[in-house]
């Protein structure tokens, strides 16, 4: 994987200029210059496009052997406590042999690159309605109802022409609906002219014209005049095309013009893997989805028994688990069904099928077929999303994996290539966006934001991710009794990742020698194993032997996510926690009551990004110190009563995420020794929870003695009592869009909104509040929320009825509230409903009453 090897070394260098001990001392400039002109140069050359196996692997070998001759002088620096320069002279010769191979390669190609640049892609295939190049089942099962929707959009009544995309990952049944639609007796005889053109990465317009045509694409005939015979050819009929898997607007765009809108209805279809394609003509198409147990089940039965069209009775209970594994992806139903069709129809078989079912499948001759299929999605990929996309591989089978922890992962890995406009962290965000779109990364759950909160991935495709990442020597996954597990296996691999139970014995033989391992991922084995450039330490789930200390030692981490067993003395010993010069996370989650305390040191570790506990004590920077800004610094959580100092603030000023727990806050020495007020200073701050304890005076409000950033777009008050002008500052936050009231009391047990108040609020979640009586709200008081959640509000009267009249609301969810706030809730859903705005989809109500009673709610 040259690119991420690339960019990992680039960044690696960038961190060290960037570090206050090394910035200086360990390399020299003008190597450093040199090297740096040879690193562009080769990624240009893996950024455009160019297509070379050997060559791409050598740059890989080049660039992580520079890496580890770089980060070895580092670690070997810190262990001896030392600081001498690195002499990068035989590291710049090699990179320049391999810079010399891809000069004279790229000048030998000059002339077929630019051809191929005037000419674009290649044509791939092209099918009209009678050939047998459209072939498979035709039969439609599981999308009866995308495909009476197809045929309407097809022949309604809007006269002008109509582009109809469909999308989804691939093998989810994109050509398989398109193809049923357009061999539909109903279109041939609605239609006066049908075609059929499959384009894919690569496509040539001239070629795509002429198939379009029906005749060979004429070496005298140029592309424009093809296009003005395709146009007069279309004019006056009214036509059906399909372009199957179009890969870019850029492809529609060089064509579009030569399909003439005839006013007769005549209409396109496009099929694509990419939503930003589908999105480009506008919110109306068609999404293909999974199919559900029954549709599955269903499918399945069609194609392992196409004469009796069902199972029998003693193989259905194992033949649903075997098509539950396939996660209602058509293509691998129809595989696992094909496979079935000609196999023994015995139980005992068919459970050896779902006990080895990756194994059969990849044995399967119909089976690579379809991981074709599936690769074309990751070989048309641009290079920066590659190793994106390969790092899907090290979560478990059926992982919900959280966007912020994959975001931190790709961070600390070194493969995000930097700019100077966005964070990191904000590039990567854009990088799972386009994996997103194109349909590779599935997402589960939403952020009030609308970000994706958790994500997923189809098993076929995870298992293409790994295949693909142990082929580029990008990572391995270490099984029991795998030939990987031992020490000649792993020696050069650089990412390891290990989810089964590995005997210790075996475990730390393979790991002995494996001295360039970068990142170790496990959720199951996590011994006492210590690995020199270890960088990345993900370990959520098990909790290791170790204490902290023990981790920490590995100086060159910048990820540690782990549940650590012990914790004695931690603050003594972490007096030395600077040593870990590149830290960027520190993740530690632990089931036991503990607060870690941090040493004074961490203000010295510029390279922070993200601090994770779930109890920790900040210690106050040094009086007597360098000035050093954690400006990369973004999430601190579990802080407790942190002194938001004028230096504290001065040292933190990008921070974006603070979870913090006050005690005492409202006595007078804890007012003034917090400084609260300095909140207001930290002008990144886009989401704050605070929880208050031990509030001395149960009608004194901790907002009295707080500022709040305008930048705020979530904020949660835990613990504190709030009074009417608390509630009008919030509301007055312009940027806020979720507010979390818990355990808060309201003074005077009214709620008053301020009119021009909440603006962009979106989500009002108020959990614990038993003094709330009255909330006089309407649609003017928060004109976008979308989504009320109340829990164990027990004194609140009414949802009033004018927030029925929200335009954007939702859901409302009541969770252990009094009768009488259910029964005004059904009152707002039935009034909704008697306007008719139940067929209105952005003013669909769900309400839910988690009550015993529900069912007597309506009656009366």
């Amino acid at each position: 994987m040259a690119y991420a090897a690339l960019v990992s070394l680039m960044n690696t260098i960038d961190d060290i200029r960037n570090h206050h001990r090394f910035s200086t001392s360990v390399l020299d400039n003008k190597q450093v210059e040199s090297l740096d002109a040879k690193l562009y140069f080769l990624l240009d050359f893996i950024e455009s496009g160019h297509s070379h196996e050997l060559l791409e692997s050598q740059i890989a070998s080049a660039a992580h052997a520079a890496e580890d001759v770089i980060e070895s002088h580092v670690v070997d620096q810190i262990d001896s406590d030392s600081v001498s320069s690195l002499d990068l002279h035989a590291v710049i010769e090699h990179l320049d042999s391999v810079k010399e191979k891809v000069f004279n390669v790229v000048k030998e190609e000059r002339v077929l690159f630019n051809d191929h640049l005037q000419q674009g892609p290649t044509f791939s295939s092209f099918a009209p309605r009678s050939s047998s190049s459209i072939n498979g089942n035709s039969k439609m099962v599981g999308f009866d109802e995308e495909l009476f929707q197809l045929l309407d959009a097809l022949t309604g009544r809007q006269s002008s022409l109509q582009i109809i995309p469909i999308v989804g990952m691939g093998g989810i049944g994109k050509t398989t609906l398109a193809r049923n639609a357009y061999e539909h007796r109903l279109i041939s005889n609605h239609f006066d002219v049908c075609a059929w053109v499959t384009i894919s990465q690569e496509y040539s317009v001239k070629e795509i014209f002429s198939k379009l045509l029906s005749r060979q694409s004429s070496q005298s005939a140029d592309e424009q005049q093809l296009a003005q015979e395709l146009y007069q050819s279309l004019i006056g009929r009214r036509y059906l095309i399909i372009l199957d898997d179009i890969w870019s607007i850029d492809a529609w765009e060089k064509m579009m013009f030569f399909f003439p809108d005839n006013n007769n209805g005549s209409r396109i279809i496009l099929t694509t893997r990419l939503s930003n394609v589908a999105v480009y003509f506008g919110s109306s198409y068609f999404s293909m989805k999974f199919l559900d147990e029954y549709k599955s089940w269903k499918l399945f039965c069609e194609n392992a028994f196409p004469q009796e069209g069902c199972c029998p009775p003693e193989l259905e209970e194992i033949g649903k688990k075997i098509v539950k594994k396939c996660k209602g992806l058509p293509l691998l139903i129809v595989v696992i069904g094909a496979l079935l069709r000609k196999s023994s129809k015995t139980r005992e078989y068919w459970e050896n099928i779902s006990e080895n079912m990756n194994s059969i499948l990849d044995s399967s001759k119909n089976m690579e077929q379809s991981v074709d299929i599936l690769s074309l999605s990751y070989s048309n990929l641009p290079a920066h999303l590659k190793p994106c996309f390969l790092y899907m591989g090290i979560f478990p089978e059926d992982s919900v994996i959280y966007v912020s922890q994959l975001i931190k992962l790709w961070v600390a890995e070194g493969f995000i290539k930097s700019t100077k406009t966005q964070t990191l962290e904000e590039i990567a965000e854009d990088h799972l966006k386009d994996l997103v779109d194109r349909n590779l990364i599935l997402p589960r759950k939403l952020r009030s934001t609308g970000k994706t909160k958790t994500c997923t991935i189809h098993d076929l495709l995870r298992d293409l991710c790994i295949k693909a990442a142990e082929k580029e020597k990008f990572l391995i996954v270490m099984r029991v009794n795998d030939v990987h597990i031992n020490a000649e296996g792993i020696y050069k691999e650089r990412r390891i990742v290990c989810h089964q139970e590995i005997p210790r014995r075996q475990f730390i033989d393979a790991f002995e020698s494996a001295s360039l391992i970068r990142s170790f991922a496990t959720n199951s084995n996590l011994m006492e194993i210590e690995l020199k450039l270890l960088r990345v330490l993900f370990a959520p789930i098990r909790r290791y032997n170790n204490d902290l200390y023990e981790i920490l030692k590995q100086v060159n981490l910048r990820y540690v996510c782990v549940r650590p067993e012990v914790w004695e003395d931690n603050f003594e010993r972490f007096q030395k926690i600077s040593r870990v010069w590149n830290l960027q996370t520190l993740t530690i989650r632990d089931d036991a009551d503990e607060v870690f305390v941090t040493p004074s040191e961490i203000w010295e570790m510029v390279h922070l990004r993200h601090v994770e506990f779930n109890k920790v004590f900040i210690v106050d920077p040094p009086s007597k110190s360098n000035d050093f800004v954690l400006r990369n610094l973004q999430t601190v959580e579990g802080v407790i009563d942190l002194r938001l100092s004028d230096e504290v603030c001065k040292r933190i000023p990008n921070l974006k995420k603070l979870k913090i727990t006050f005690n005492d806050v409202l006595s007078e020495r804890s007012s003034r020794h917090y400084s609260l007020y300095n909140i207001g200073r930290l002008h990144k701050l886009e989401s704050l929870k605070c929880c208050f304890r031990n509030i001395l005076d149960g009608s004194n409000s901790p907002l009295n003695l707080m500022a709040l950033p305008t930048s705020l777009k979530k904020l949660t008050l835990q613990g504190c009592c709030l009074h009417s002008e608390d509630l009008a500052m919030i509301g007055s936050l312009p940027h806020l869009q979720f507010l979390k009231l818990a355990y808060v009391s309201i003074v005077g047990s009214e709620w008053d909104p301020v009119e021009g108040g909440f603006l962009q609020l979106k989500f009002l979640k108020i959990y614990s509040c038993r003094d709330l009586k009255y909330w006089n709200a309407d649609s003017s008081h928060f004109p976008v929320l979308e989504n009320i959640k109340f829990v164990e509000v027990d004194r609140l009267v009414e949802v009033p009825l004018g927030v029925g009249e929200i335009p954007t609301l939702g859901a409302i969810e009541l969770v252990r509230c009094t009768e009488s706030v259910a029964m005004s809730a059904v009152r707002i859903l039935e009034e909704q409903e008697s306007f008719g705005n139940e067929a209105i989809p952005c003013r669909t109500f769900e309400v839910y009453i988690l009550k015993k009673f529900y069912s007597d709610l309506r009656q009366k």
